[in-house]
C-alpha cells in the first residue's frame, strides 16, 4: 500500500540524464514553489509504460496550467530512461531510483515483476506545495493506469 494521503512526502534526491549530463533532483526543491506530480513506473522501453509517460507528454500543458512538476520515476539507470525518452519523444523529467530507496520509502515496490526483480509498482501521488501528499494511488496491476482525472482533481484543490 502506498503512503496515506496526509503523510508528509519522503524527501530524495535523485538523477536525471540531461545534455549536460547527469543531474540531481531533489523533492522538497518545490516545496512552497509547485505541487508535484510523482510517477512511479516498472520499466522503462516496455508497453503500459511507454503509453502513460507518452500521453502525459502530450497532456504535459494541463499539469503545468494546475501549478505542477510532474516526475516520473523507475529502478532504471539514469541512461535508460534517457535514451527511452528520446526514443519516444517522452517530454517528462525521468528519475532513476535504481536503489529502490525512494520506491521503499513510498511503499510502491512490486515484487519480482515478470520474474526479472523488484521494480517499482505504478504509482501516482500528488505532493501538495507543503510537503504533504495529497493523493495517493497505487494500481492493482502494472498494466493499470493511475486515475489521471484523480490526480487533476487533487492538483486543482
Amino acid at each position: 500500500m502506498p503512503l496515506a494521503v496526509g503523510s508528509k512526502a519522503p524527501d530524495f534526491t535523485l538523477k536525471t540524464k540531461t545534455p549536460e549530463g547527469l543531474k540531481d533532483i531533489k523533492l522538497s526543491d518545490n516545496f512552497g514553489k509547485k505541487q508535484v506530480v510523482l510517477l512511479f513506473y516498472p520499466l522503462a522501453f516496455t508497453g503500459t509504460c511507454t503509453q502513460e509517460m507518452c500521453d502525459m507528454t502530450t497532456g504535459l500543458d494541463q499539469y503545468s496550467a494546475l501549478g505542477a512538476q510532474v516526475y516520473g520515476i523507475s529502478v532504471d539507470s539514469p541512461f535508460s530512461n534517457d535514451a527511452w525518452a528520446k526514443e519516444h519523444k517522452i517530454g517528462i523529467t525521468l528519475l532513476s531510483d535504481l536503489n529502490k530507496t525512494t520506491t521503499k520509502a513510498y511503499d510502491v515496490v512490486f515484487p519480482n515483476l515478470a520474474g526479472v526483480g523488484d521494480t517499482s509498482a505504478r504509482a501516482a501521488f500528488v505532493i501538495g506545495k507543503d510537503g504533504v501528499i495529497k493523493y495517493a494511488e497505487q494500481t492493482a496491476t502494472p498494466k493499470d493506469l493511475p486515475n489521471f482525472a484523480a490526480v487533476k482533481a487533487a492538483l486543482a484543490k
